[in-house]
């Protein structure tokens, strides 16, 4: 299977091209300005205040300013990439280490903590140098982040000089596959294998207490995702190219083993991951709590890059399935609909009298514009505007062109030495209307059937896919039932068992207290008779179902308990898609509710 990179892929209109809209002409520049310090650490003035971080949130937006520019010239954006380059070429030290934190405070120090996020920084500025390379043709930040590579490789593995021996946030893995694929500089390639082989060795440290950064065994061996959740799916993403290029088929079983211990007991229906914030990761399986969920966007993110890699690997429906509930819901949620402020932490459940959130990342209530670790913001430009990266695998061998996520959108790649013109129109979240216009060899087009389609998914192959000959010139027609319905969940689940969740289509539905009032748990909801309740915001619709409450008076006779014999009233319950949640002001918010259950 091969990949139909953003470059080949460009969204062209619907839903998505106004996020991306919306990224370019209002988040981009609110997040540089945000940003003053982190860009001016890059100048490394001595004694200026720094943080070992801050180099990979800068080269997360210059990696969203080389998708932006790929396609949407923008002169102020350039010089801004431009002048941020020339800051890390005049400081780059003469081996072609650059670390804004280390040249700033004491670079003697350089590669001797383990847990300062190094190799991180360098995994985030590789990515960015890259996608610049590849939208602009300009190589002299290429060049030297290569020069950066090569000096890790002289510390890591020739000399091994360095006071740890792989990194203690994963990232760089992913980024060196991405540097070979551009460079075709084999010793790229080499490097990334090296730290996923040496990481969770004997020699590595291997510990229990090393579980936090997957460092506990070696790669091939692991089959439950533990640790921080947005290392852990960067390392699995990294994992998943590396057993894709070099057919290793101990790597695939390992990937199979972790991606499906996630989604099938420690993901949110959201497509969130990370259950616990003490350290922002994993628990035990059908751990889901709501109110207290770390759901960092970053965590869906990462889920999705590995989702990606693995449908290069295992032609299954499911990969598309996870990206698109990650797309719609998990982490699209992650930023404001005015592309203003962010969710470091996205909460699957929200009371305003216990205020759950209680720290910078997990405020009480609402978005903020920055955090002291904001890793998200940036992170949110740049997955948005390549986007695209996710619509399209061919296999030349089949001559298949698997479809795997639904946007208005052009393809123009090539298949077994051939070229293909593919142009989609589609009208998700919203419709499920799907028209395909197709130009190239006689082929065969595999569309994912999703999964909340039961209509669709019937007809699909083993693997969920709906499969259809072309010929040139070929059109396809395809409509994917929307249909509101309550989801229960895995008993296991124990927060929400015994209740349900509202979707329709690839949206996750929410209550707020702003539409149905307080105590949303005390709501029992008829989902047999679910309506259209028109826009609550602009372009945001909401469902409405019928629905029964206690009677106010209920809580205002004083008996903290009493007997089940107590008045109901009907009332019609507004539901809105999750991702918009907290857009109208601070209220309460519950995903999962109480319902009709027929037994």
């Amino acid at each position: 299977m091969e990949k139909v990179s953003w470059q080949q892929a460009k969204v062209t209109g619907g839903f998505w091209a106004k996020e991306q809209k919306l990224i370019r002409d209002v988040t981009m520049q609110k997040v540089y300005q945000r940003f003053a310090d982190r860009v001016q650490a890059l100048k490394c003035i001595p004694g200026r205040d720094v943080h070992f971080f801050w180099d990979s949130d800068v080269a997360k937006w210059m990696e969203a300013a080389a998708y932006i520019l790929a396609d949407h010239p923008d002169d102020v954006l350039m010089a801004q990439m431009e002048e941020m380059i020339d800051d890390i070429l005049a400081n780059q030290m003469e081996d072609g280490y650059f670390n804004s934190y280390y040249i700033i405070t004491d670079h003697t120090l350089r590669f001797t903590e383990r847990g300062n996020h190094e190799l991180y920084c360098a995994g985030h500025l590789i990515e960015a140098a890259v996608a610049y390379y590849q939208a602009t043709g300009r190589d002299r930040f290429l060049r030297a982040m290569c020069r950066y590579a090569d000096l890790i490789e002289k510390i890591f593995v020739t000399e091994r000089s360095a006071k740890f021996l792989t990194p203690g946030h994963e990232e760089i893995e992913l980024a060196l596959v991405r540097l070979w694929e551009v460079t075709g500089e084999p010793r790229y390639l080499a490097l990334s294998e090296f730290f996923l082989n040496k990481r969770g060795t004997e020699e590595d440290g291997a510990s229990p207490a090393a579980a936090d950064i997957q460092a506990h065994q070696p790669v091939r061996e692991q089959r439950e995702a533990v640790g921080h959740a947005v290392r852990a799916a960067y390392l699995y993403a990294a994992m998943a190219d590396i057993a894709h290029l070099d057919h290793d088929e101990a790597m695939k079983s390992a990937c199979l083993s972790l991606f499906h211990d996630i989604v099938s007991s420690k993901m949110y229906i959201t497509g969130s991951t990370g259950t616990i914030y003490i350290y922002e990761g994993f628990t035990y399986p059908y751990d889901l709590p709501n109110a207290r969920a770390y759901a960092e966007t970053c965590s869906a993110l990462a889920l999705a890059l590995f989702a990606r890699r693995m449908s290069l690997l295992d032609a299954d429906a499911i990969y598309g399935d996870v990206v698109e509930r990650i797309l719609y819901n998990g982490f699209l949620s992650g930023i404001s609909l005015d592309g203003c402020k962010f969710y470091y932490s996205n909460p699957q459940e929200m009371d305003l009298k216990q205020q759950t959130r209680r720290s910078e990342f997990h405020p009480a209530p609402g978005r903020v514009e920055l955090f002291s670790c904001s890793c998200c913001p940036p992170n949110v430009v740049r997955f948005i505007s390549s986007v695209a990266d996710f619509l399209f695998t061919t296999d030349d061998a089949s001559r298949t062109v698997y479809i795997w996520q639904y946007m208005t959108a052009e393809g123009n790649f090539s298949m077994a030495g051939q070229d293909v013109h593919l142009k989609m129109q589609a009208d998700f979240p919203y419709d499920g209307r799907v028209t395909l216009q197709y130009h190239g060899p006689d082929a065969t087009l595999a569309l994912r059937a999703p999964a909340w389609c039961s209509s669709a998914r019937e007809k699909a192959d083993e693997k969920g896919f709906l499969r259809f000959d072309v010929t040139d010139g070929a059109e396809l027609s395809i409509n994917f039932e929307m249909i509101p319905r309550l989801n229960t969940c895995d008993p296991r689940a124990a927060e929400d068992c015994g209740r349900a969740a509202l979707t329709c289509g690839p949206l996750v539905y929410c209550l707020e207290g702003i539409d149905n009032g307080e105590n949303l748990r005390d709501i029992i909801v008829d989902g047999s008779a679910i309506t259209d309740g028109g826009e609550i915001l602009p372009g945001v619709p909401s469902l409405l179902a019928p629905a029964y409450r206690r009677e106010p008076a209920y809580y205002q006779e004083g008996a903290l308990y009493r007997g089940t014999d107590v008045p109901y009233k009907t009332f019609t319950a507004r539901f809105i898609p999750y991702f918009a949640l907290e857009n109208r002001g601070d209220t309460d918010m519950l995903i999962w509710v109480d319902y009709i259950k027929h037994i």
